[in-house]
């Protein structure tokens, strides 16, 4: 019980990377990824991950769950009360802003086990992202969170020698072997959702699931 939200956190890493892979080449093909931010401020949302990883497992499960649900209900409600712009422009994303949100990004990311779409889809619409390219690189900025979030967690769990069935650190293999299939199968299908509905709609649907959650 004292590590429950550190094992579904981890777990949930490790469950992100295949979905990731697969919402990612489902976005490729309607060319809403932008390969460049994710290069650029994917570097900085990893480092952040480094760090919130480790601050994550001195943590205990009820401050992590606090944690969570004030990021996620703060988040939706931006996302719902958002107005659109007219125009869409990436210039502002400049790199000392790169740097300051994909550090807290990845820092707030680790302490929740997402793949950083609650948190990065703000910022790029923030920064003049169309919804559609914001989820696409959100999720692919996923992946490279999942990736350092799931090592973190798999040593974190090691290191304090917890004694959970079935688990290697806090990456429990069931909820993985379980989960997995759905998820690869519905990223696809939500990716695929996306791109067929309004874009002032998608940014509202998002906003109203951080709430639900």
């Amino acid at each position: 019980n004292d590590y429950i939200m550190h094992l579904a956190v981890g777990t949930s890493f490790s469950i992100i990377v295949p979905t990731s892979i697969s919402s990612v080449l489902t976005h490729k093909k309607y060319n809403s990824v932008d390969f460049d931010v994710v290069k650029s401020f994917g570097l900085f949302v990893v480092i952040g991950v480094i760090l919130g990883t480790i601050v994550a497992s001195t943590l205990e499960t009820k401050q992590l769950v606090l944690f969570f649900s004030i990021i996620t209900f703060c988040l939706g409600n931006y996302l719902i009360f958002l107005k659109e712009k007219k125009t869409n422009s990436t210039s502002i994303f400049k790199t000392q802003y790169k740097i300051i949100f994909g550090f807290i990004s990845g820092f707030v990311s680790a302490q929740m086990g997402i793949g950083g779409a609650i948190m990065n889809v703000p910022v790029l619409k923030f920064f003049g992202y169309n919804i559609n390219k914001a989820i696409g690189s959100a999720a692919a900025i996923g992946f490279l969170i999942a990736i350092t979030g799931t090592i973190g967690f798999l040593l974190a769990g090691n290191y304090k020698e917890i004694d959970a069935p079935l688990s290697i650190g806090f990456v429990n293999f069931p909820a993985f072997l379980i989960f997995v299939p759905i998820t690869i199968f519905m990223a696809k299908f939500g990716a695929k959702t996306v791109h067929k509905l309004d874009k002032k709609l998608i940014t509202k649907l998002f906003g109203l699931f951080n709430l639900l959650v």
